[in-house]
């Protein structure tokens, strides 16, 4: 079984496949969908996140997460633990973000804020840009990014239980 990586360098006929010629219904030797059903899968992803985002917005924005008494989901680890996880305070964050409160959104999670909705925002980006040029993305951070994602939430959670 030969690969031969998809690109300009591959001439025309020499996929390995019988008879195909690399044209947009022909079967590809490497298992790649067609671009036209990636992007329509991506469009599908977009408007349902899109609907979904848009529904827990609405929620979110008459819903005052400062006030006790509303209904909303709880952290699990701090039901568990009583301490405060990586993500706790995300809910109060994008309610102060969405009425325009930056300083109290910098109070409820300021490495979530800082780190996490930029770096969000930037795979959803390239998610969204890889999927309508018919691609995917599959984002893979290795064992280095990993050690220094799961080493940078450790450390802002021992920090915001320590020092309060």
């Amino acid at each position: 079984m030969s690969f031969d990586p998809p690109g300009p360098s591959r001439p025309s006929g020499s996929s390995g496949s019988s008879g195909s010629s690399g044209s947009f219904g022909s079967s590809d030797p490497v298992g790649h969908r067609p671009a036209r059903a990636v992007r329509v899968s991506t469009l599908r992803w977009t408007a349902a996140l899109a609907a979904l985002g848009t529904l827990g917005a609405v929620y979110l924005w008459h819903t005052d997460p400062h006030r006790p008494g509303q209904i909303l989901l709880p952290c699990p680890f701090k039901w568990a633990t009583g301490l405060l996880c990586p993500a706790c305070g995300g809910t109060r964050l994008a309610y102060d973000l969405m009425h325009g409160d930056l300083p109290a959104a910098f109070h409820d999670n300021a490495a979530l804020l800082v780190l996490g909705v930029p770096v969000a925002g930037l795979f959803f980006g390239r998610w969204l840009y890889e999927g309508l040029r018919g691609r995917r993305f599959a984002p893979r951070f290795g064992a280095r990014g990993n050690a220094v994602a799961l080493g940078t939430a450790v450390l802002w959670m021992v920090l915001r239980n320590v020092v309060g």
